[in-house]
């Protein structure tokens, strides 16, 4: 069964860069927050799932890729 998950950056800063995600380009449910210097990502209600871990994978390979973390995009499999 495929999954797909959208993101929208909400916030950045120099220590943080901060998304919003979900299954739904137009009602993004959950947020996940990068720190900038270890790279770690953290999904703000705690809950590690197959959407949050989908989002934050997509995220680092497309900051790996472009050097500057996207505004928006989405990841499936």
């Amino acid at each position: 069964m495929a999954a797909l998950v959208y993101f929208r950056k909400v916030s950045e800063t120099e220590e943080v860069v901060e998304y919003e995600f979900g299954d739904d380009p137009d009602a993004f449910g959950r947020r996940l927050v990068v720190d900038k210097a270890s790279g770690t990502p953290a999904v703000r209600d705690g809950r590690v799932d197959h959407a949050f871990l989908l989002a934050s994978r997509k995220l680092g390979v497309l900051y790996a890729e472009r050097g500057v973390w996207p505004e928006r995009g989405m990841g499936a499999t």
